[in-house]
């Protein structure tokens, strides 16, 4: 009878989502405030000082309150590893230990979303502001809808896919950007790597535009 053998990239990329896991259950959400108002013990600066007191996000700087705490947790350590580059996050992300990333990512988990899990109305005819996409996807291209993954209204789904409903088209594009020049990580499935190579930037402004036209109960 044949032995199946994994390949080693994907036994170590199970191995690592596995003690990520294991570090977010022993996190600490209440160490992680602390962190996030006054920065690590190695001298990691203050979360709060770009992303806003209540993880709200700033103007070049995304919003983290609600997001999954696996997720935050995975993008502290890419960026620490190099694997999602930033020249911002990069050295603060390794001057957090292990149990720091654990920490504030628990904390930033436990604070409120600011968008609801919201489900639009599935479009009849293509539009220009995203609803197509969104809620459709673009099968001719290969691309699925937005909802497929980041559930309804982009709240987001599970600890793998954050939610995107309150990003602005300029952080969406960066990243899309990011997927696309390989500056980012794509995730355990590479699921966006695929994807992002096949976006355009209008479809980038019309899925924003579409999220803030739906939480804000004008579509």
């Amino acid at each position: 009878m044949p032995v199946f053998k994994a390949p080693l990239q994907g036994i170590l990329g199970l191995a690592v989502l596995c003690a990520l896991h294991a570090a977010a259950l022993a996190a600490d959400a209440d160490a992680g405030a602390k962190i996030a108002a006054q920065g690590g013990a190695q001298g990691a600066a203050a979360c709060v000082s770009c992303h806003g007191s209540q993880g709200e996000g700033g103007a070049n700087f995304p919003p983290l309150a609600g997001q999954p705490a696996g997720y935050l947790q995975r993008q502290l350590e890419a960026m620490a590893a190099n694997q999602r580059k930033s020249p911002i996050m990069g050295p603060l992300a390794k001057a957090l230990t292990a149990s720091e990333k654990a920490d504030v990512a628990a904390y930033y988990a436990r604070l409120a979303l600011p968008v609801k899990p919201k489900q639009g109305a599935l479009p009849t005819a293509k539009s220009s502001d995203g609803a197509w996409l969104v809620e459709r996807g673009r099968w001719a291209d290969g691309i699925p809808a937005c909802a497929k993954c980041h559930g309804p209204g982009g709240a987001g789904v599970g600890q793998d896919f954050p939610a995107i409903g309150h990003l602005s088209a300029s952080y969406m594009q960066s990243q899309v950007d990011a997927w696309k020049n390989q500056s980012r990580d794509a995730g355990p499935l590479g699921l966006m790597g695929a994807i992002a190579q096949k976006l355009t930037a209008k479809d980038i402004e019309d899925a924003a535009a579409y999220y803030q036209q739906l939480h804000s109960g004008s579509h």
